[in-house]
């Protein structure tokens, strides 16, 4: 029964991403205009999380920044099913620039492992696509709570012979050390929020945030090279800028907590560089550091308050 809902879901993804670009978009920059008037948890977080990033920013323009980010969100959603479900060679051409493509070369040459460190910024499914085109590699990925859910990720995300999905569990991370120290390519998004316990707290856009470790671990222990990378949007007739940018030294050294913060000051790089297209919508500070006496910075916005 699984397999065949995902089956069904995948087909009705098929025939909304068979849709011509022209309406995927306008249906995207009205979903979003729908959920800004309707005040949805996504906005409203989005908002939030603007007004503690840019603190500073006149109230106008963050509004005008707000609106950019829940019209790019809204097509990304159609742009992610056009990318799931078209041809891959088809999806690669609409790569129009590239920069940093010569790290990622020498990385995978040199045979000590590459970490392919990618935020939620742009879009990630045409990385994954544009990676496995290249090399087989490891992504990790949060399960999704739905067995049907897990299913069509299964089926849509690039090439079942190329790519390996690990689950984010103890096996799986074990299996990540793996890859690397046989000169392989993992895949990691480094921006949400860890459980209490399994980070420490760095400063992301100014704010201590709790953030992984993980890529910090497989960094230091395995002697693999670190490469931010994003696929982000330079039109609207979908085009896109493949970009990989160097981590700093630290990232891959001993020190715990100057390897965490330099994670988070590359994901802000990135994400200062094209602001409405990094996923603004996840709630990245609700846990505070301890003794800190901060509170939940989305706690009114849970109880419909502003």
């Amino acid at each position: 029964m699984t397999e065949f809902l995902a089956s069904l879901l995948h087909a009705l993804a098929t025939m909304i991403g068979r849709l011509p670009w022209p309406l995927q978009r306008a249906l995207g920059d009205g979903l979003g205009r729908l959920v800004r008037a309707a005040g949805v948890r996504e906005s409203v977080v989005a908002l939030r999380n603007l007004e503690l990033a840019y603190p500073d920013m006149p109230a106008a323009e963050r509004a005008a920044l707000h609106a950019e980010v829940i019209r790019t969100t809204g097509r990304q959603a159609f742009e992610t099913l056009r990318l799931w479900t078209r041809p891959h060679a088809e999806n690669l051409a609409l790569i129009r620039e590239q920069s940093g493509v010569e790290l990622f070369e020498d990385a995978l040459a040199a045979g000590r492992g590459v970490i392919v460190v990618a935020p939620h910024h742009g879009n990630w499914e045409l990385l994954n696509q544009w990676l496995a085109a290249r090399t087989p590699l490891a992504i990790l990925y949060k399960a999704p709570e739905s067995a049907v859910g897990e299913a069509f990720l299964r089926r849509v995300r690039a090439d079942a012979d190329q790519v390996t999905q690990v689950r984010a569990e103890g096996p799986g991370i074990r299996q990540l050390f793996k890859v690397l120290k046989a000169g392989g390519v993992v895949g990691i998004l480094p921006d949400q929020q860890p459980k209490a316990g399994d980070g420490v707290f760095a400063p992301f856009f100014g704010i201590q945030a709790l953030t992984m470790t993980l890529v910090s671990r497989l960094a230091e222990r395995s002697g693999a090279t670190v490469l931010f990378a994003s696929c982000e949007r330079i039109d609207d007739d979908l085009g896109f800028a493949l970009r990989f940018d160097a981590a700093s030294a630290a990232l891959s050294g001993a020190d715990i907590e100057a390897s965490v913060a330099a994670l988070n000051a590359g994901v802000e790089h990135m994400a200062r560089r094209a602001p409405a297209q990094y996923q603004w919508t996840y709630k990245r500070f609700t846990l505070r550091p301890p003794g800190s006496g901060e509170g939940n910075p989305y706690r009114d916005l849970e109880h419909g308050r502003r």
